[in-house]
């Protein structure tokens, strides 16, 4: 059975946040189940989707991951040995956990948040969260292909409406930006110490999408 907790703690320690909520409680891997919840019984097949609804005493909650992609983890599992050939999976995975976390925490300290946001996020999760476990695995250094695999090989579904397709693209455009300036000031020399990047991230983090946004366009090009 694939536990994704994992995942969340480590994008809550990261982070300094605590959602209070497990996101294994909110797993399913059931796509009829999720096209129901979602309301859209001919929704493209993605692998991840957040599905929020609006309830009279809050927000319902729920996070579908396509059963095969959820086999593959079990059988290959990131958090033993993260490689090339489960790094896309991870990232799928990681993606939802990212989403879950950051919206269930803006709802807790009553703060909204928008797709756009949530993608940004999750791309630069991606990212810190892969630096951050192959750390644990005992890499230490960080792999020098790592920025170009997660923002420049990438692929977006072809049915993506055109709103939609310019979300992920500005999403990825920002990330890769951000994730570019937070390796060249902080990764590769070696010498800013775990604590200014910890402190750097968990104040990203509490900025809102404007601020955000501003943030990396000040960010110098490296």
């Amino acid at each position: 059975m694939l536990k994704l907790r994992p995942l969340q703690d480590r994008l809550e320690q990261i982070y300094g946040i605590d959602t209070c909520q497990d996101v294994d409680d909110f797993l399913i891997t059931d796509r009829h189940l999720a096209r129901a919840l979602e309301g859209r019984e001919h929704a493209r097949d993605a692998d991840e989707l957040l599905l929020v609804r609006e309830q009279d005493d809050g927000l319902g909650v729920s996070l579908f991951l396509d059963a095969d992609l959820v086999g593959r983890l079990v059988a290959d599992d990131p958090e033993h040995s993260l490689h090339d050939g489960n790094l896309a999976d991870f990232c799928t995975a990681l993606e939802g956990v990212s989403h879950f976390v950051h919206l269930v925490w803006r709802a807790r300290e009553s703060r909204s948040t928008s797709r756009l946001e949530l993608e940004l996020q999750a791309e630069v999760d991606k990212f810190v969260s892969s630096i951050n476990l192959l750390g644990r695995q005992g890499l230490g250094a960080v792999p020098p292909a790592l920025h170009h695999r997660l923002f420049q090989q990438v692929r977006f579904d072809e049915t993506l409406d055109d709103s939609e397709r310019n979300r992920y693209e500005t999403a990825n455009r920002y990330a890769a930006r951000y994730c570019h300036h937070l390796e060249a000031r902080f990764l590769r020399p070696f010498n800013a110490g775990p604590r200014a990047i910890s402190d750097e991230l968990r104040d990203f983090y509490r900025l809102n999408l404007r601020e955000k946004i501003a943030r990396i366009e000040r960010a110098p090009a490296t």
